[in-house]
């Protein structure tokens, strides 16, 4: 597939002449450019998010791979500033949780309809939203744009936050850097990988 052919299936929107240039730009980025080159980040400039990075970034989740196909996950856009600063608390003050664009994804196991134990489909749920919030990280980075991970925070509140009931998997906190990090060296692969 090209570019061309991918746009629609990301950004059904007419983009402009500009954003169609740049949308082809971030679509035939080499992927292992990106996964090599990402870094988390918490300093973010004061600067909002054009709406098609969004929209790209939404797409990109919604292909992650999921259980049976049937997307155990939901997310949770919160642009309201008050909203916003009640994360902070219930992500242990975490104050960069105050980003420009920040996503709750949460499980959601009753999409998912396979016959197997609640057990095994709350497991899968919790996979399918933690692919997609991968894959929502992957293609900020793409997108010129850096974020940090957010995995530790109190659940009850984080519900209460957002208004909802489905288990939290992680915050994703996205926006422009401040500066473009350098990755950090990684594990020697002979080191991670276990042939048994």
């Amino acid at each position: 597939m090209f570019p061309a052919d991918i746009l629609p299936k990301v950004y059904p929107k007419e983009p402009t002449p500009q954003e169609k240039s740049e949308i082809d730009d971030v679509l035939g980025s080499n992927i292992f450019n990106v996964m090599l080159n990402r870094r988390s980040q918490r300093k973010f400039e004061e600067r909002e998010l054009e709406d098609w990075k969004i929209d790209i970034i939404f797409a990109a989740a919604d292909t992650a791979p999921t259980a049976g196909g049937f997307q155990g996950f939901e997310i949770y856009h919160i642009k309201n500033t008050q909203l916003k600063q009640n994360l902070i608390k219930a992500a242990n003050n975490q104050p960069y949780v105050n980003a420009p664009l920040v996503l709750v994804f949460c499980s959601n196991p009753s999409r998912i309809k396979l016959n197997f134990d609640p057990e095994v489909i709350n497991k899968f749920s919790i996979q399918d939203a933690t692919l997609a919030a991968g894959y929502a990280q992957l293609a900020a980075h793409a997108l010129g744009l850096s974020s940090i991970w957010i995995g530790m925070f109190n659940e009850h509140l984080l519900k209460e936050v957002v208004g909802t009931d489905l288990a939290p998997s992680s915050i994703l906190c996205i926006g422009y850097p401040k500066k473009m990090l350098i990755p950090k060296p990684k594990r020697n692969l002979t080191d991670l990988i276990h042939t048994v």
